[in-house]
């Protein structure tokens, strides 16, 4: 809990803090990501990957822009989800994980906290 609410929600109630946390999640992103993509080739024959809790896309966006065979879905919670820039074969939908997720070839969850 985080000011009384849940702490995947808390982004939504706070727009300062929104932005500290996707800039946050978006530079620790790149650095691993990068860091995977250079070593790692499990992402081959993969059609489609669901990214779960993908914050603003930039995870399933590396991960497609090398394997544009890939259809990418970025789930996240639906305040996450408004904020999205557009990426191509990337498609973004809104839900909560704690009661379902999009089917897919492979599920990531990289980096969350369990009901947190």
């Amino acid at each position: 809990m985080v000011h009384g609410t849940h702490a995947f929600h808390y982004p939504s109630l706070d727009s300062r803090f929104n932005k500290v946390f996707n800039t946050a999640m978006i530079n620790h992103t790149k650095i691993v990501m990068n860091k995977v993509l250079e070593s790692y080739n499990g992402f081959e024959g993969i059609k489609r990957l669901v990214d779960v809790g993908g914050g603003l896309g930039v995870n399933i966006h590396l991960i497609t822009s090398k394997y544009p065979n890939i259809h990418g879905i970025n789930f996240d919670l639906p305040h996450v989800i408004q904020h999205v820039p557009s990426y191509l074969g990337v498609e973004h939908v809104g839900g909560d994980m704690f009661e379902s997720v999009p089917k897919g070839d492979v599920i990531l969850m990289k980096g969350y906290l369990a009901k947190c």
